[in-house]
């Protein structure tokens, strides 16, 4: 072979190499998941973050990222307090160690395979639980500035990190706001994120606790979250911190309250429907929360959460329970009407997480 002829088969061959590593690139980038096509993912909201601790905040428990990998789930969402690595006096001094914590977490999902999504439940300005914070994140621009330094250090704490790993949810379940206060703040946390990683992929909560799709937000380039608590007399039964649900007739599947029935049929008109013409505007959907408190009834709660499951499963979005342990989780529920599985030191609800693992794939 002549020196010429040599180069032209060198030279093709390398371009050909370029070329697979950047058609690979290419489609490796377009299996991420991006604001207007999520994937359906499956899992469960963990606490260890969720409230400030006097005695501590514990880091999230690798045991819990295996778990949720060897069960078959691939999702968990982190709602966490600012409280727990920095105080509403002085919001923007953060305290290092807490925030290790975070980033182990995002390395957990790493390891057991299971996507991460970062939410504050309580931000400088705002939570949905009391206490109210000090300054109200919609009114005060010093709330707002705080907030948005919150989820700037996060983003460029994690930039580069892929969104197939890790998303951000901005504000756990805004409540009595309206329409255009939120798109102001929305944007603003927006931009404060995209500011240091512009391909972070971002969630927003719907309105009214998150219930309502925001089709103001459409335009951003972001996804949406809903909720899958309605009805409420089925979900939160005697939930103590729900003002009068002491007082509710105890639930049925479907629900009778006098002449009204909520059913099936009634969630996909009232709850599907709205966010799926939210859909059509280019926004990808996730229910981020959902599950029913240990007051009501088991046979109850397994009859409505097949029909919520398949509904989503109909309209190809994903969940994440509330919560993995606790009075609406599969583990230590305290239900009184469940024979539990001793499993690993806890009691396991084997009938609920089967239905999980079953009509949620």
């Amino acid at each position: 072979m002549n020196r010429r002829a040599f180069l032209g088969t060198t030279t093709t061959a390398i371009t050909a190499a370029i070329t697979g590593r950047h058609l690979f690139a290419a489609a490796a980038e377009d299996s991420l998941p991006t604001a207007r096509r999520l994937p359906r993912w499956r899992g469960f909201n963990l606490l260890e973050k969720f409230i400030a601790r006097r005695d501590g905040n514990p880091p999230f428990p690798g045991s819990d990222f295996a778990l949720l990998s060897e069960w078959g789930f691939d999702f968990a969402r982190l709602p966490l307090s600012y409280w727990c690595w920095a105080s509403p006096d002085a919001p923007r001094k953060l305290r290092e160690p807490e925030l290790k914590h975070l980033d182990e977490a995002v390395e957990l999902g790493r390891k057991h395979g299971i996507h991460v999504n970062l939410n504050l439940h309580r931000a400088p300005g705002y939570c949905v639980n009391p206490p109210k914070e000090p300054q109200d994140l919609w009114t005060d621009e010093k709330a707002l500035d705080a907030c948005a330094f919150h989820w700037a250090h996060l983003a460029r704490r994690f930039k580069g990190v892929p969104n197939d790993r890790l998303s951000f949810d901005l504000l756990n379940e805004p409540a009595n706001v309206s329409e255009t206060t939120y798109l102001r703040v929305v944007t603003r946390l927006v931009e404060s994120i995209r500011g240091e990683d512009p391909q972070r992929l971002i969630i927003a909560d719907g309105l009214r606790w998150g219930r309502d799709p925001v089709h103001g937000l459409a335009g951003l380039g972001i996804a949406q979250s809903t909720r899958g608590y309605d009805p409420n007399q089925v979900s939160h039964f005697k939930a103590g911190w729900v003002k009068g649900a002491d007082q509710w007739a105890v639930p049925t599947w479907p629900l009778k309250l006098g002449d009204k029935v909520t059913d099936k049929d009634y969630l996909r008109r009232d709850r599907i429907a709205p966010w799926q013409e939210l859909e059509t505007k280019g926004v990808g959907i996730h229910v981020g929360e959902w599950g029913a408190h240990n007051q009501t009834p088991h046979a109850v709660v397994l009859a409505w959460m097949r029909d919520q499951l398949a509904l989503w499963r109909e309209a190809g979005w994903g969940w994440a329970l509330w919560n993995l342990r606790g009075s609406f989780g599969v583990l230590n529920s305290g239900r009184a009407d469940v024979k539990y599985e001793n499993f690993r030191g806890h009691k396991l609800d084997r009938e609920m997480l089967e239905l999980l693992q079953t009509a949620g794939s």
